[in-house]
């Protein structure tokens, strides 16, 4: 089960704070995150210090330790809430009408542009993860697995529907794209050739193509 921080409490009474820390606007929690996004980016997490944040945000050290146990928790919140909100997304699109390969698409489509579209918050956060606490870093696996293991379940409908090759293990599908994806932050530049979603459309095609069924 997820731990319910005091991020999470300030998430839900203060509004969806995912706007991928590009703006000090908003309510405290977005705000506090919003500075901390910029600041681990440019500084890294080591180097930027608490009073740093609330100074930048413009808000009080209490303050923020009213939704945030620590800057270990804004480092947490960061991730986790683009997680949280691939995983709403992911969970409608399973569930949408359609074909299993047109709603596999879309998910596998709708993760990359995602990803892109917060690709600083992962970023810092791959970056960044070791420094979280052993309890944090557990929350944080279990929570990405749960997401895998949803979009694995696709496959695995297909595959027993003999829409999708079976010869290769769902997982091993799954973790050869996820690889990909997760990679998206050591080449993709924002004003670069390709739009986030082109990017999409190209990894769903490779993965639908890599599942179509051997003739």
């Amino acid at each position: 089960m997820a731990v319910r921080t005091k991020a999470r409490r300030g998430r839900e009474t203060s509004g969806n704070a995912a706007n991928g820390g590009r703006a000090a606007e908003g309510t405290v929690p977005q705000r506090l995150l919003a500075v901390a996004t910029r600041l681990f980016a440019e500084k890294g997490f080591e180097h930027t210090s608490v009073q740093e944040i609330v100074d930048v945000a413009g808000v009080t050290k209490g303050a923020m330790y009213h939704y945030f146990d620590s800057k270990d928790d804004l480092l947490y919140e960061i991730y986790a809430r683009v997680l949280r909100m691939q995983t709403e997304r992911l969970e409608k699109f399973a569930a949408s009408e359609g074909t299993l390969p047109e709603r596999l698409r879309a998910a596998a489509a709708d993760v990359v542009v995602t990803s892109i579209a917060n690709l600083d918050d992962t970023k810092i956060f791959f970056r960044s993860m070791h420094q979280l606490s052993a309890d944090k870093q557990r929350t944080v696996r279990a929570e990405r697995r749960r997401y895998h293991e949803q979009f694995r379940a696709m496959v695995q409908e297909g595959q027993r529907a003999g829409l999708f090759r079976d010869d290769v293990p769902a997982e091993l599908v799954v973790d050869f794209f996820f690889g990909s994806v997760h990679h998206l932050g050591t080449w993709y530049h924002r004003g670069g050739p390709m739009s986030g979603e082109q990017v999409g459309d190209h990894f769903a095609e490779l993965l639908l193509s890599s599942l179509r069924p051997v003739a």
